[in-house]
């Protein structure tokens, strides 16, 4: 067995060659235009900075600090000399991660510094990809992710917690939350949509659409199946598919809302959440080759951030009410509440019982009144269906939405 700190100088010294073996694989190490240097090179560098670090550890601080100026000293030059012809730093910056990585091995963190130099050889070998996807990137996509990141790391923090007010009470940070929860689930959405593409198939949009809402998915596909009754069979699949992302949906909501909660609700779920998903699966086997492609839809706001300020204010009026509701009827009350707000917004009804009904109540209660909304929101899509749809989209989707209303009815009566 090798002592300790030969294995370390081992890693580091592999890992200057894993990214040597890139540049020069990748040209920059060859040629009149060549760059700081190739695998003989990265691999001696690892090197110096693995015994740099084994020597910090030994007290020899000056020694090694010597090293590390040199091999520091040797990368700035090298990129001085190179900029006269090409401004890309990516082979110096590159040789600076490996005396990082080399450093923190010779300290004996050798898991650490493996890490750093895989990340580093997989930012450089997927240039390509990466600079593709960069190029793609639409200046409507870029904004919208600066704005949600100053929603998130700016706004968020300088909203007072509260409560203010009565009836439970308005909490504006936990509002602001919510704005955040719903506007990243549409830019999610916005961004699925694009992965997916206009031509990929009504089953992946429905999917992507169902991340927002299996209502507008499900009354649009009907829309679309009755002006064109030919596509009825593959919009049938995207709107069973829309339906089968709201159990997830739900759950994940929950689970980030309150997580207990998540699987006393699963249980109650589950059987539906089976069905829908063996449904997709099926429907997406008998129409993957009669599927055409979806037209392109323009989005022009990845954030929707006025419908999520809708929603959020619409959570706080519904949390006001199911307040009341518990107050006055107790549990018959919540879940008749549930069962109304499950016909409007499984969001609102999901939002609502996992912060309030499942803290002061109870768990189960919590539970039941989304899955008592659930069922309800099913219903309503099922009428939507059958009165809206092509006839093959209302043997597909309503036969199904019903089957899924009594799976979830089952379940709440299970003892």
């Amino acid at each position: 067995m090798l002592p300790p700190h030969v294995i370390h100088l081992l890693i580091a010294a592999l890992g200057g060659a894993a990214i040597g073996v890139e540049r020069q694989w990748s040209g920059h190490a060859d040629g009149p235009q060549a760059h700081f240097g190739g695998i003989r090179t990265f691999t001696m560098l690892g090197l110096i900075a693995g015994l740099s670090g084994w020597l910090w550890t030994l007290g020899a601080t000056w020694l090694a600090a010597l090293l590390l100026a040199g091999a520091v000293g040797l990368v700035v030059a090298g990129y001085v000399r190179a900029s006269v012809a090409d401004v890309d730093g990516t082979t110096e910056v590159a040789a600076l991660v490996v005396i990082t990585a080399g450093v923190l091995s010779g300290f004996g963190q050798v898991r650490v510094a493996s890490a750093i130099v895989a990340i580093a050889s997989l930012l450089l070998v997927e240039k390509t990809r990466l600079h593709g996807w960069v190029r793609r990137i639409a200046d409507m996509d870029l904004q919208a992710a600066a704005r949600f990141a100053v929603m998130a790391l700016v706004v968020l923090p300088l909203l007072p917690a509260g409560p203010y007010g009565p009836v439970g009470g308005i909490r504006p940070r936990e509002l602001w939350a919510l704005v955040l929860f719903f506007s990243g689930l549409s830019f999610l959405g916005h961004v699925l949509r694009k992965a997916v593409g206009p031509g990929q198939g009504y089953l992946l949009s429905g999917i992507a659409g169902g991340l927002l809402s299996s209502t507008n998915v499900t009354w649009t596909f009907a829309r679309l199946s009755r002006v064109d009754p030919s596509l009825g069979r593959p919009l049938a699949v995207g709107a069973i598919a829309a339906n089968a992302v709201l159990y997830p949906r739900v759950l994940a909501a929950t689970a980030v809302l309150n997580a207990p909660l998540a699987p006393v609700l699963a249980r109650e779920l589950a059987a539906p959440a089976a069905v829908a998903w063996l449904a997709v699966a099926v429907g997406g086997w008998l129409a993957r080759r009669d599927d055409p492609s979806v037209r392109a839809q323009p989005d022009d706001n990845p954030l929707q951030l006025a419908s999520a300020m809708q929603m959020a204010v619409l959570f706080q009026g519904v949390l006001m009410l199911v307040y009341l509701a518990r107050e006055t009827g107790g549990a018959v009350g919540v879940y008749t509440s549930a069962a109304v707000l499950g016909l409007t917004d499984v969001d609102a009804l999901t939002l609502s019982m996992a912060r309030d009904v499942a803290n002061a109540i109870s768990l189960e209660t919590a539970a039941t009144a989304i899955a008592i909304g659930v069922l309800a929101n099913t219903l309503l899509k099922a009428g939507i269906a059958l009165a809206f749809g092509a006839p093959s989209f209302r043997l597909y989707v309503g036969g199904l939405l019903i089957a899924l209303a009594a799976a979830t009815g089952a379940a709440l009566a299970w003892p």
